[in-house]
Protein backbone atom coordinates (compact mmCIF):
# COMPACT_ATOMS: atom_id res chain seq x y z
CA UNK A 1 0.00 0.00 0.00
CA UNK A 2 3.02 2.52 0.51
CA UNK A 3 4.18 2.34 -3.08
CA UNK A 4 0.70 3.25 -4.31
CA UNK A 5 0.64 6.33 -1.43
CA UNK A 6 3.77 7.39 -3.06
CA UNK A 7 2.52 7.68 -6.41
CA UNK A 8 -0.75 9.62 -5.10
CA UNK A 9 1.55 11.68 -2.96
CA UNK A 10 3.43 12.63 -6.42
CA UNK A 11 0.47 13.80 -8.22
CA UNK A 12 -0.91 15.69 -5.66
CA UNK A 13 2.73 17.17 -5.26
CA UNK A 14 2.44 17.69 -8.99
CA UNK A 15 -1.36 19.33 -8.69
CA UNK A 16 0.10 21.92 -6.31
CA UNK A 17 2.46 23.32 -8.13
CA UNK A 18 -0.17 23.82 -11.27
CA UNK A 19 -1.39 27.99 -11.15
CA UNK A 20 -4.58 26.71 -12.93
CA UNK A 21 -5.65 24.79 -9.92
CA UNK A 22 -4.74 27.22 -7.36
CA UNK A 23 -6.68 29.85 -9.38
CA UNK A 24 -9.64 27.44 -9.27
CA UNK A 25 -9.01 27.43 -5.66
CA UNK A 26 -8.56 30.86 -5.20
CA UNK A 27 -11.54 31.34 -7.36
CA UNK A 28 -13.96 29.63 -4.91
CA UNK A 29 -12.76 30.84 -2.02
CA UNK A 30 -13.63 34.39 -3.41
CA UNK A 31 -17.19 33.49 -4.67
CA UNK A 32 -17.44 31.99 -0.94
CA UNK A 33 -16.18 35.79 0.55
CA UNK A 34 -18.61 37.27 -2.09
CA UNK A 35 -21.36 35.29 -0.89
CA UNK A 36 -20.86 35.75 2.86
CA UNK A 37 -20.24 39.13 2.65
CA UNK A 38 -23.16 40.54 0.06
CA UNK A 39 -26.05 38.04 1.35
CA UNK A 40 -27.88 38.68 4.11
CA UNK A 41 -31.36 36.66 5.40
CA UNK A 42 -33.58 37.64 7.92
CA UNK A 43 -34.55 34.82 10.02
CA UNK A 44 -37.84 34.96 12.59
CA UNK A 45 -38.54 31.98 14.41
CA UNK A 46 -37.68 29.74 11.59
CA UNK A 47 -38.66 31.19 8.54
CA UNK A 48 -37.30 33.10 6.31
CA UNK A 49 -38.51 36.62 6.66
CA UNK A 50 -36.76 39.40 3.88
CA UNK A 51 -33.70 38.58 1.83
CA UNK A 52 -30.90 41.39 0.61
CA UNK A 53 -28.47 40.48 -2.10
CA UNK A 54 -25.75 43.03 -2.70
CA UNK A 55 -27.81 45.72 -0.33
CA UNK A 56 -31.14 45.09 -2.30
CA UNK A 57 -34.17 43.49 -1.21
CA UNK A 58 -35.18 40.29 -3.32
CA UNK A 59 -38.89 39.57 -3.37
CA UNK A 60 -39.94 36.82 -1.36
CA UNK A 61 -42.89 35.46 0.63
CA UNK A 62 -42.11 34.66 4.37
CA UNK A 63 -41.73 30.75 4.19
CA UNK A 64 -39.74 28.04 6.16
CA UNK A 65 -36.31 28.48 5.83
CA UNK A 66 -35.29 24.73 4.49
CA UNK A 67 -38.23 25.00 1.92
CA UNK A 68 -37.08 28.59 0.90
CA UNK A 69 -33.50 27.63 0.40
CA UNK A 70 -34.32 24.13 -1.19
CA UNK A 71 -33.96 25.92 -5.30
CA UNK A 72 -30.45 27.22 -4.26
CA UNK A 73 -29.37 24.01 -2.79
CA UNK A 74 -30.43 22.30 -6.16
CA UNK A 75 -28.82 24.47 -7.80
CA UNK A 76 -25.55 24.43 -6.12
CA UNK A 77 -25.75 20.89 -6.23
CA UNK A 78 -25.87 20.65 -9.93
CA UNK A 79 -23.21 23.50 -10.00
CA UNK A 80 -20.91 21.36 -7.98
CA UNK A 81 -21.88 18.05 -10.28
CA UNK A 82 -21.46 18.91 -13.83
CA UNK A 83 -19.03 21.85 -12.81
CA UNK A 84 -16.63 19.92 -10.89
CA UNK A 85 -16.98 17.11 -13.11
CA UNK A 86 -15.78 19.47 -16.29
CA UNK A 87 -13.50 21.01 -14.63
CA UNK A 88 -11.72 17.77 -13.30
CA UNK A 89 -11.84 16.74 -17.02
CA UNK A 90 -9.24 19.46 -17.80
CA UNK A 91 -7.41 19.35 -14.85
CA UNK A 92 -6.28 15.83 -14.78
CA UNK A 93 -6.35 15.18 -18.17
CA UNK A 94 -2.78 15.19 -18.28
CA UNK A 95 -1.51 13.37 -14.52
CA UNK A 96 -1.57 9.82 -16.38
CA UNK A 97 0.13 10.67 -20.03
CA UNK A 98 2.99 12.55 -18.21
CA UNK A 99 3.73 9.66 -15.84
CA UNK A 100 3.47 7.44 -18.73
CA UNK A 101 5.81 9.85 -20.33
CA UNK A 102 8.83 8.40 -22.25
CA UNK A 103 12.02 8.81 -19.62
CA UNK A 104 9.54 8.75 -16.48
CA UNK A 105 7.86 5.50 -17.08
CA UNK A 106 10.84 3.82 -17.20
CA UNK A 107 12.45 5.28 -14.13
CA UNK A 108 9.59 4.19 -12.15
CA UNK A 109 9.42 0.77 -13.61
CA UNK A 110 12.81 0.42 -12.70
CA UNK A 111 11.89 1.20 -8.81
CA UNK A 112 10.88 -1.38 -6.54
CA UNK A 113 7.20 -0.76 -8.02
CA UNK A 114 4.71 -3.38 -9.50
CA UNK A 115 2.78 -1.77 -12.38
CA UNK A 116 -0.76 -1.96 -10.79
CA UNK A 117 0.90 0.60 -8.10
CA UNK A 118 1.60 3.09 -10.53
CA UNK A 119 -1.99 2.94 -12.01
CA UNK A 120 -3.96 2.30 -8.57
CA UNK A 121 -1.51 6.05 -7.17
CA UNK A 122 -2.33 8.19 -9.81
CA UNK A 123 -6.11 7.10 -9.50
CA UNK A 124 -5.63 7.55 -5.84
CA UNK A 125 -4.43 10.76 -5.98
CA UNK A 126 -6.48 12.43 -8.50
CA UNK A 127 -9.56 11.24 -6.42
CA UNK A 128 -7.72 12.81 -3.25
CA UNK A 129 -7.98 15.82 -5.09
CA UNK A 130 -11.36 15.68 -6.01
CA UNK A 131 -12.59 15.00 -2.80
CA UNK A 132 -10.49 18.03 -1.51
CA UNK A 133 -12.32 20.31 -3.92
CA UNK A 134 -15.71 19.00 -3.62
CA UNK A 135 -15.79 19.21 0.46
CA UNK A 136 -13.71 22.65 0.15
CA UNK A 137 -16.92 24.41 -1.53
CA UNK A 138 -19.75 22.40 -0.71
CA UNK A 139 -18.47 22.89 3.69
CA UNK A 140 -17.41 26.75 2.55
CA UNK A 141 -21.74 26.81 1.63
CA UNK A 142 -22.52 24.86 3.97
CA UNK A 143 -21.01 27.08 6.79
CA UNK A 144 -22.72 30.37 4.88
CA UNK A 145 -25.87 29.51 5.02
CA UNK A 146 -25.63 27.67 8.35
CA UNK A 147 -24.54 30.53 10.28
CA UNK A 148 -27.13 33.16 7.89
CA UNK A 149 -29.89 30.94 8.83
CA UNK A 150 -29.25 28.76 11.75
CA UNK A 151 -30.07 25.56 9.47
CA UNK A 152 -27.82 22.80 8.79
CA UNK A 153 -27.94 20.18 6.61
CA UNK A 154 -25.50 17.41 5.66
CA UNK A 155 -27.64 17.10 2.24
CA UNK A 156 -24.47 19.45 -0.24
CA UNK A 157 -22.25 17.09 1.42
CA UNK A 158 -23.69 13.58 0.03
CA UNK A 159 -24.07 15.88 -3.04
CA UNK A 160 -20.29 16.54 -3.38
CA UNK A 161 -19.63 12.75 -2.40
CA UNK A 162 -21.78 11.50 -4.96
CA UNK A 163 -20.23 13.96 -7.72
CA UNK A 164 -16.86 12.68 -6.78
CA UNK A 165 -18.14 9.16 -7.55
CA UNK A 166 -19.45 10.13 -10.75
CA UNK A 167 -16.35 11.16 -11.56
CA UNK A 168 -14.52 8.35 -10.31
CA UNK A 169 -16.09 6.22 -13.02
CA UNK A 170 -15.13 9.67 -15.36
CA UNK A 171 -11.45 8.92 -14.86
CA UNK A 172 -11.12 5.29 -14.97
CA UNK A 173 -11.71 5.65 -18.79
CA UNK A 174 -9.10 9.02 -19.17
CA UNK A 175 -6.73 6.57 -17.16
CA UNK A 176 -7.44 3.65 -19.27
CA UNK A 177 -6.78 6.17 -22.43
CA UNK A 178 -3.74 6.89 -20.79
CA UNK A 179 -2.32 3.43 -21.26
CA UNK A 180 -3.20 3.01 -24.94
CA UNK A 181 -2.12 6.82 -26.12
CA UNK A 182 -0.17 9.13 -24.09
CA UNK A 183 -2.25 12.31 -24.98
CA UNK A 184 -3.93 14.27 -21.98
CA UNK A 185 -6.25 15.92 -25.19
CA UNK A 186 -7.50 11.94 -26.02
CA UNK A 187 -7.43 11.84 -22.23
CA UNK A 188 -9.75 14.27 -21.90
CA UNK A 189 -11.76 13.84 -25.12
CA UNK A 190 -12.21 10.48 -23.53
CA UNK A 191 -13.88 11.73 -20.60
CA UNK A 192 -16.10 14.30 -22.13
CA UNK A 193 -17.40 11.44 -24.02
CA UNK A 194 -18.17 9.47 -21.01
CA UNK A 195 -20.05 12.04 -19.25
CA UNK A 196 -21.86 13.30 -22.21
CA UNK A 197 -22.36 9.42 -22.67
CA UNK A 198 -23.57 9.19 -18.89
CA UNK A 199 -25.73 12.43 -18.99
CA UNK A 200 -27.96 10.81 -22.08
CA UNK A 201 -27.68 7.48 -20.42
CA UNK A 202 -29.71 8.88 -17.59
CA UNK A 203 -32.70 9.41 -19.95
CA UNK A 204 -32.09 6.32 -21.87
CA UNK A 205 -36.07 5.50 -20.89
CA UNK A 206 -36.97 9.00 -22.18
CA UNK A 207 -34.97 9.34 -25.14
CA UNK A 208 -35.29 5.56 -26.57
CA UNK A 209 -39.15 6.82 -27.79
CA UNK A 210 -37.09 9.15 -30.00
CA UNK A 211 -35.75 6.22 -31.97
CA UNK A 212 -38.01 3.87 -34.28
CA UNK A 213 -39.65 0.78 -33.34
CA UNK A 214 -36.59 -1.77 -34.17
CA UNK A 215 -33.23 -2.32 -34.57
CA UNK A 216 -31.83 1.50 -33.54
CA UNK A 217 -33.93 1.46 -30.43
CA UNK A 218 -32.57 -1.72 -29.32
CA UNK A 219 -28.73 -0.25 -30.00
CA UNK A 220 -29.23 3.04 -28.24
CA UNK A 221 -30.69 1.18 -25.42
CA UNK A 222 -28.30 -1.51 -25.54
CA UNK A 223 -24.96 1.13 -25.45
CA UNK A 224 -26.61 3.63 -22.89
CA UNK A 225 -26.81 0.41 -20.60
CA UNK A 226 -23.33 -0.37 -20.18
CA UNK A 227 -22.80 3.00 -19.78
CA UNK A 228 -22.96 5.04 -16.03
CA UNK A 229 -26.69 7.16 -15.46
CA UNK A 230 -24.46 10.60 -14.12
CA UNK A 231 -27.41 12.55 -14.65
CA UNK A 232 -29.89 10.32 -12.43
CA UNK A 233 -27.45 10.84 -9.94
CA UNK A 234 -27.20 14.54 -10.40
CA UNK A 235 -30.91 14.25 -10.25
CA UNK A 236 -30.58 12.63 -6.88
CA UNK A 237 -27.74 14.89 -5.41
CA UNK A 238 -29.90 17.79 -6.06
CA UNK A 239 -32.73 16.06 -3.53
CA UNK A 240 -30.85 14.91 -1.28
CA UNK A 241 -29.06 18.58 -1.20
CA UNK A 242 -32.61 19.80 -0.96
CA UNK A 243 -33.63 17.26 1.62
CA UNK A 244 -36.52 16.50 -0.60
CA UNK A 245 -37.51 12.67 -1.67
CA UNK A 246 -35.48 10.73 -4.28
CA UNK A 247 -37.03 10.58 -7.58
CA UNK A 248 -34.70 8.17 -8.83
CA UNK A 249 -36.05 4.51 -8.01
CA UNK A 250 -32.94 2.81 -6.23
CA UNK A 251 -30.10 5.33 -5.45
CA UNK A 252 -28.34 1.99 -4.54
CA UNK A 253 -28.15 0.66 -7.95
CA UNK A 254 -27.18 3.65 -9.73
CA UNK A 255 -23.82 3.28 -7.15
CA UNK A 256 -23.46 0.19 -8.03
CA UNK A 257 -23.63 0.32 -11.28
CA UNK A 258 -20.95 3.42 -11.37
CA UNK A 259 -18.60 0.99 -9.45
CA UNK A 260 -18.94 -1.99 -11.59
CA UNK A 261 -18.56 0.62 -14.46
CA UNK A 262 -15.28 1.92 -13.34
CA UNK A 263 -13.50 -1.16 -11.79
CA UNK A 264 -14.41 -2.83 -15.10
CA UNK A 265 -13.08 -0.10 -17.16
CA UNK A 266 -9.64 -0.12 -14.99
CA UNK A 267 -9.04 -3.88 -14.90
CA UNK A 268 -9.10 -3.02 -19.20
CA UNK A 269 -6.38 -0.72 -18.29
CA UNK A 270 -4.86 -2.70 -15.90
CA UNK A 271 -4.28 -5.72 -18.21
CA UNK A 272 -3.51 -3.53 -21.33
CA UNK A 273 -0.70 -1.79 -19.21
CA UNK A 274 0.69 -4.74 -17.55
CA UNK A 275 1.41 -6.26 -21.27
CA UNK A 276 2.62 -3.23 -22.50
CA UNK A 277 6.51 -2.47 -23.19
CA UNK A 278 8.40 0.44 -22.24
Amino acid sequence: MRPVLGIAGYVLREAASRKFILAFVIGITLVLIVLSASLKLEVLDGALAATRLFGKVVPTNIVAVDVALRPLFQACSYVVFYGGILFGIVACSDFAPSLLSPGRIEHLLALPLQRWHILAGTFLGVMALALGGALYGSVGLLLIFGVKTGFWTAGPLIAALLACGSFAAVYAVMLTTATLVRSASLCAAAGFLIFVGGIIAGYRASISQVFEEGLSRQAFRAVTLLLPRLSALADASADLAASQPLEVKSLETLLAGVVVFGLGVLAVGLWRFEGKDY
